[in-house]
């Protein structure tokens, strides 16, 4: 990785503003720092990354039911993205935060209509548990829509999030909380979103949203924020966060990804009558979205940079689950792109080489930690993850149709 000179002062800089720290006795709060050292545009800086204390695997919490799900999702992070950004950050003897996570796997991601899935289908299955085409969001190939695991929870009084770094009605999210034939038609998918009343949505896509469906979203009871202060002065209550027309910039003057995990995270986990469900017990999916998009462009030093973030926002879910104790973290991706591979240097390093610019059909990674996490051991299929979650909610039918659902729920 080539470093320039503006990156290597930018290094010196963050190097000497931690020197001044520590001899002060003082720590910058990880949301200002992420924040401060991801000023500069993405050309692959990273002295935002603060690494693991310690490379030894955390311990599970044992004894506790699951109270909270939180589901990571790094979109188009294979083995060998972790590794990169692994070799690049804490060298290759040393782990990063995700590969702490004592319960670890691997994925199998093929769509219902090929063998390379895309991310609409990836989420459908990670989101419903069954098997879509390419292109169609929580619909069976047929356009039967299936209910998710969201969805489901949602009608067991828990509370919803999604975090993401591209549109909030971008394939990934849209997933969990809207039933569409294409992907391409997002703004029935922020209708949808809306109509759900997912709690928490950060991200981008502010040309999706019309302004009727914003003013309806205000009388509905959500907080609107469209950038950083507004989102760090937020009230316990639902909110829309729309930070960016489309896909964010992932720089400042907007929010970081880390920051708008740890915001929702204190947000669906604090009490308050104003929420759509009382108990402060929630489901959140929070997507590294862009991570992908880096290495479609095979752009080694910004796909380090998405995964690092990515990586720090894991790291808050992970904080508060250790410290919570009734929290199941799940880390994974929906599939790999770039089909990367690391290769030796004369130097005794590694460099990265594309061998696509699309996705592949590899294996993913996936990381958990929590109650209930020594379920996702070993090799599984991405509809396997909803499945488990569901076991552990003590949901006894699922996959189910959205009309079953529906139809139940009038019976009640």
């Amino acid at each position: 990785m080539k470093m320039n000179s503006r990156y290597v002062l930018t290094l010196k800089v963050a190097a000497l503003i931690c020197i001044v720290l520590i001899s002060s006795g003082c720590r910058p709060s990880p949301t200002s720092f992420y924040y401060r050292m991801a000023s500069l545009p993405d050309d692959g800086d990273t002295t935002f990354y603060e690494p693991p204390s310690s490379d030894s695997l955390l311990s599970n919490p044992s004894g506790q039911e699951v109270r909270n799900v939180i589901l990571c999702i790094g979109d188009g992070m294979g083995f060998e993205h972790v590794a990169l950004a692994r070799h690049f950050s804490v060298g290759d003897v040393h782990k990063l935060h995700m590969e702490r996570l004592p319960i670890q796997g691997a994925v199998t991601t093929r769509s219902a209509s090929n063998a390379v899935t895309d991310s609409a289908a990836a989420a459908t299955a990670m989101a419903t548990g069954i098997k879509t085409n390419n292109g169609m969001i929580s619909m069976a190939p047929d356009e039967t829509p299936y209910s998710t695991i969201l969805e489901l929870l949602q009608t067991k009084g828990w509370r919803t999030g999604l975090v993401a770094t591209s549109a909030i009605s971008h394939a990934t999210p849209a997933g969990f909380a809207s039933h569409v034939d294409s992907r391409d038609k997002q703004k029935e998918i922020a209708r949808q979103l809306l109509d759900n009343r997912v709690d928490v949505m950060l991200g981008g896509g502010q040309k999706y949203w019309s302004d009727d469906l914003l003013a309806e979203a205000r009388i509905g009871g959500y907080q609107m924020i469209e950038n950083r202060d507004q989102m760090l002065a937020l009230n316990p209550a639902p909110v829309i966060g729309l930070f960016a027309d489309d896909g964010m910039d992932t720089v400042a003057p907007e929010p970081m990804l880390p920051e708008m995990a740890d915001v929702a995270i204190k947000l669906l986990n604090s009490p308050g009558k104003e929420w759509f469900s009382p108990t402060p017990k929630f489901f959140l999916m929070i997507e590294g979205s862009q991570i992908d998009w880096a290495a479609h462009a095979n752009e080694t030093d910004r796909t380090i940079r998405q995964t690092l973030l990515f990586e720090m926002a894991v790291r808050q879910a992970v904080d508060f689950a250790r410290a919570d104790k009734k929290t199941l973290v799940i880390v994974t991706a929906d599939h790999e792109t770039g089909g990367l591979k690391l290769e030796p240097t004369d130097d005794g390093g590694l460099k990265a080489k594309w061998t696509s610019g699309n996705h592949t059909g590899a294996r993913v990674p996936l990381y958990a930690y929590g109650p209930g996490s020594e379920k996702f051991a070993g090799t599984m299929d991405n509809t396997d993850i909803p499945k488990r979650i569901a076991d552990l909610m003590g949901i006894e039918t699922f996959p189910i149709t959205r009309a079953l659902v529906q139809s139940a729920n009038v019976r009640e």
